[in-house]
């Protein structure tokens, strides 16, 4: 499916309820399996919630994750403590070419049987439950935060608990807060004193009841439609918390240094106003909310300022090598992105597009969701633009719903 988008204002003073956090929703899901008595409200209708729904039902055979990376890692780290289950563990293409042996290394420390059915290090898996004492293992910190959550999940399960050494500078800490701040939430006994994380074993939860907060990182979107809309536009976004669990409720902060001002609301709404211009560069460190990295660089574009980003390495392992993707798609439109490793600075020089502004997604749902709110000042055409459904399958209905003028086609 291609949406095109026809050049739009935002029609201000509009409301849009956004589906439960993806992130929290397949935490819960797990906590839910290994403690039946839990039970969840409002839980994300992403994709990636779908398949991890789908993947905790099965008790052997294959499980098809499809595109949905945190399902892999989190089904990758329960399937080895079910006794007595052998489970295939596969995906899509991409998903066999994203790196998984940091997890698996780490499952096999404490005793974990998994064998790579293709390629050393990658998915497909194959799982033998055996997994029962638990312990003390070594992780490097610097590539993903979800082989940490992974195993934080499981470790409550296990006989001794267990214990991680994180090596090297910690990506994406927000995540890894999230998933201890639930735990507990349940009544499991955490600590994380520098670089050492502990989670004790957990028999009988304490909370029986968790409502999934909105997901923060769909709220870009909408921070970024403000941004580039007429000072006084005004949206509300509701459900959020002022003291939320997810890292990317960063977004009050970055995005006031980009215009837009934040106002928690007595019932669970925000209000977004876009209250001045900005000129100046726009700098900061990703390396604790990297999700938002594609919809900042893009409205800086849209902004006509610079930015300079860093922290932004595990970009390079997401659905697509999003910093080369940035960079082709920001060239198409006259931008200039320079990339490094862990880096990436877009000027505020630009020349005339020399194709059609024509979005490819990579199969990346943020790629889709991240070049939208471009719509304010160009008509955009979004190539594979279903694929905003592992995330936030309304999307394109709610742009709707706020003036944007799109028309979906094969």
């Amino acid at each position: 499916m291609q949406v095109h988008l026809q050049k739009s204002s935002l029609q201000s003073n509009q409301t849009v309820v956004i589906s439960g956090s993806k992130s929290e929703s397949n935490r819960l899901l797990v906590l839910q399996k290994l403690f039946p008595q839990l039970e969840v409200e409002n839980l994300a209708d992403s994709d990636d919630v779908v398949a991890m729904q789908e993947g905790l039902a099965q008790e052997t055979g294959v499980v098809d994750v499809h595109h949905a990376g945190t399902t892999m890692r989190f089904l990758t780290a329960y399937f080895a403590l079910c006794q007595n289950q052998v489970v295939i563990v596969k995906g899509s293409e991409r998903m066999h070419n994203r790196p998984i042996a940091v997890l698996v290394d780490a499952l096999r420390d404490l005793g974990a049987q998994i064998a790579y059915l293709e390629k050393e290090g990658y998915p497909p898996l194959s799982i033998q439950g055996i997994l029962e004492e638990g312990g003390s293992i070594e992780i490097p910190a610097t590539i993903s935060s979800q082989y940490i959550s992974a195993l934080l999940l499981v470790g409550c399960a296990l006989e001794k608990g267990l214990t991680i050494q994180l090596l090297g500078e910690i990506t994406s800490r927000p995540y890894i807060e999230m998933t201890l701040a639930m735990l507990g939430e349940l009544g499991v006994e955490t600590s994380f004193e520098g670089q050492r994380i502990r989670v004790q074993a957990l028999h009988q939860i304490q909370q029986t009841h968790f409502t999934v907060e909105a997901d923060w990182s769909s709220a870009s979107y909408y921070y970024s439609l403000v941004a580039l809309s007429p000072i006084g536009t005004t949206l509300r976004l509701g459900k959020y918390k002022a003291v939320s669990l997810q890292g990317d409720a960063a977004l009050v902060e970055i995005y006031a240094q980009l215009g837009v001002e934040t106002v928690f609301e007595a019932d669970d709404f925000i209000r977004l106003t876009k209250i001045k211009q900005v000129e100046d560069i726009f700098v900061a460190d990703f390396n604790a909310t990297p999700d938002l990295a594609q919809t900042v660089v893009v409205t800086c574009f849209g902004l006509g300022i610079a930015c300079d980003i860093q922290g932004v390495h595990t970009l390079k392992i997401k659905e697509t090598d999003r910093l080369v993707a940035l960079q082709q798609e920001l060239t198409k439109l006259g931008g200039h992105l320079l990339i490094t490793g862990n880096s990436l600075f877009l000027s505020e020089v630009r020349t005339n597009a020399t194709t059609p502004p024509a979005i490819e997604t990579y199969q990346d749902h943020r790629m889709a969701m991240a070049f939208a709110p471009l719509v304010m000042q160009m008509d955009l055409l979004i190539r594979e633009a279903e694929v905003v459904s592992k995330s936030y399958p309304n999307f394109w209905n709610d742009l709707r719903k706020l003036g944007i003028q799109l028309i979906e086609s094969k």
